[in-house]
């Protein structure tokens, strides 16, 4: 009798099976999108590797490293090309986005970060949600909000740019990676270091450059296996914990960053009336909404489609 064959999901993410250019390219375009996902507000890195199925196979990598070690490594070398190459192209945009109307733009991602909140509720809510769960969200919104909104005036809380910042910056992108459906750039944003990051990369100022890839790389290799002990064993609370960090930092940044903007002051900066300025925010909001959410149900389909791989491996019977 012949040996079934492997789930699709299985032949993708074996490091150990003969190589190809075009898998080689795949993995590459793969690892572009993560990039960008990585530094775009209301995305996930992690939720991105974990569609291209790129986030199993990097946390088994990271969780035992002596392990095909040498095949790990080719295997990631153009997912890590990617990576680089999408945080790069996309940090152009972001300068060129953070002038005149940054508070417009600043509205269009934090559409991006609503646009996913249905889909992370679902996701939270996998396994049942309790009242734990609940206080835990409520807890985790209100605290992150008090840190940005109450405490944004205060001197401890104005962020300047230097090599410590920036390791820290890196790290919480590596915390986005690892952890699915956490999106760093709120946070980024909040402080001001997001458009200062965005301009120090595509500018490839290594004084930003190298102490983000550094902060980036000790936090994955630091953190994974914790992150996926800590998902595993306490999926529903991790899960709100992220949705009140989410739901908190997104409504802090509209007081403290966008509506400045409709001041005299911002509408002097920006060249626009204030009816103008209102109404471009209010459109560049629906659309990132509108484009995240539709991305996050392509983002459910394809988790369904793995579990139910998973589901078919683990009921058929061994040979």
């Amino acid at each position: 009798m012949a040996e079934p064959t492997a789930p699709a999901e299985d032949i993708e993410t074996d490091v150990t099976r003969p190589d190809s250019v075009g898998r080689w390219f795949a993995r590459l375009l793969k690892g572009i999108a993560v990039g960008v996902g990585a530094i775009l507000p209301g995305l996930s890195g992690g939720v991105l590797a974990v569609i291209f199925k790129l986030y199993d196979p990097l946390i088994r990598f990271l969780a035992n490293l002596r392990r095909n070690f040498v095949k790990n490594v080719l295997f990631f070398i153009p997912v890590g090309i990617g990576v680089g190459a999408g945080i790069v192209l996309f940090s152009v945009v972001v300068e060129a986005a953070f002038g005149r109307y940054a508070a417009q733009f600043i509205c269009l991602f934090i559409g991006f970060v609503i646009g996913t909140f249905p889909s992370l509720f679902r996701q939270a809510g996998k396994h049942g949600r309790s009242t734990l769960d609940w206080v835990i969200m409520a807890v985790a919104a209100v605290a992150i909000f008090a840190l940005m909104y109450l405490g944004g005036e205060s001197t401890w809380l104005q962020v300047e740019p230097n090599i410590p910042v920036w390791f820290g910056s890196g790290a919480l992108i590596g915390l986005g990676l690892i952890v699915p459906g956490l999106s760093p750039s709120n946070f980024l944003i909040y402080f001001g270091l997001y458009d200062k990051m965005a301009s120090g990369i595509k500018n490839f100022d290594m004084s930003v450059i190298i102490p983000l890839a550094l902060g980036l790389i000790a936090c994955v290799l630091l953190l994974a296996k914790a992150a996926e002990w800590a998902f595993r064993k306490y999926h529903s609370q991790m899960y709100h914990l992220i949705l009140g960090m989410v739901v908190g930092s997104s409504i802090a940044i509209f007081p403290t960053v966008v509506f400045p903007a409709f001041t005299e002051q911002g509408l002097a900066a920006s060249g626009l009336s204030l009816g103008g300025a209102i109404a471009f925010a209010l459109a560049m909001l629906v659309v990132g909404t509108i484009a995240s959410f539709l991305f996050s149900r392509v983002e459910d389909r394809v988790s369904e489609q793995r579990e139910e791989i998973d589901a078919a491996a683990k009921a058929k019977p061994t040979q």
